[in-house]
């Protein structure tokens, strides 16, 4: 069982930035990837940005060019580095860990409002 614990979300205006942080309960390593999802208000749960165990990056089109996934593996935390941000970049932000078939986690989520 791993536990991931999301933090750095908040209110922030159009334009600014946020970092996100999932710490993990167990090494990040033995996950095939990591990534961001999002949901919005009465909308379905999205993909953000994925990081593979390589290093590999892949980025939702909305959020290309603007945010930076990355990992650290000593400390099992994954970012999301988020700039210029956008008021439909409003959405509950959460964590996932891959670890195989059948060992998939999720954390709590952090909200995240961009709104002047």
């Amino acid at each position: 069982q791993v536990q991931l614990l999301e933090s750095g979300g908040g209110l922030v205006q159009p334009g600014g930035s946020l970092r996100l942080s999932c710490a993990a309960s167990g090494t990040i390593l033995s996950a095939n990837r990591m990534g961001w999802y999002r949901q919005a208000p009465e909308k379905q749960r999205e993909l953000v940005a994925i990081i593979t165990v390589f290093g590999s990056t892949n980025y939702a089109d909305s959020v290309k060019g603007r945010f930076t996934i990355s990992r650290d593996n000593a400390k099992n935390t994954v970012y999301l580095q988020m700039n210029s941000l956008k008021p439909e970049d409003t959405a509950v932000y959460y964590c996932n860990g891959d670890y195989g078939i059948g060992y998939e986690y999720w954390g709590q989520g952090t909200q995240v409002t961009v709104s002047s």
